[in-house]
């Protein structure tokens, strides 16, 4: 197993590109007064559209992702990307968070910093976790799997390897 540290790096050019498909979105119909009634609201829609094209902070977004120190392990050929943070402590305990379908290691945010310093919050040092939270496969930083058999066992399989 390769790991190497990564950091999430939104390019202008990709950013420019989902402005300008946004920009050039063919809206459909929609019948007067429908609301929700048969699909999603067009008027909510235009306004999602919108403030993705014009009012998204992308470089907020990247600080957030780079909170935390990031890697990517190369495992038997797959390349899955996880978040390690080490806790403050005399022994943390090694705790591996996995995120739901569909989401990403950004639900755990808020607690990592409690798992890993509980004595900044009132806790015990001697309650600390050395936190690892992996992108489950096709999702986040995480590579796409190629091939049919990607299931629950498999990502264990893979998580594992981050634990020995």
């Amino acid at each position: 197993m390769t790991i190497t540290p990564f950091k999430a790096k939104i390019s202008p050019e990709i950013i420019a590109d989902l402005k300008e498909r946004l920009a050039r979105t063919r809206w459909p119909d929609e019948i007067s007064g429908s609301g929700w009634n048969y699909g999603t609201n067009l008027a909510y829609l235009r306004e999602l559209a919108a403030y993705w094209q014009n009012e998204f902070d992308w470089n907020a977004l990247e600080a957030k992702l780079n909170q935390y120190p990031q890697y990517r392990a190369e495992i038997n050929g797959f390349g899955l990307h996880f978040l390690h943070v080490p806790g403050k402590g005399p022994n943390p305990m090694p705790l591996l968070l996995s995120h739901g379908w569909p989401s990403t290691y950004l639900e755990f945010s808020k607690i990592i910093p409690l798992l890993t310093d509980p004595a900044s919050f009132g806790g015990n040092a001697e309650d600390a976790f050395e936190v690892i939270a992996p992108s489950l496969p096709g999702y986040g930083f995480s590579d796409r799997p190629s091939q049919r058999g990607m299931s629950t066992t498999k990502m264990a399989e893979l998580f594992n390897h981050l634990l020995t």
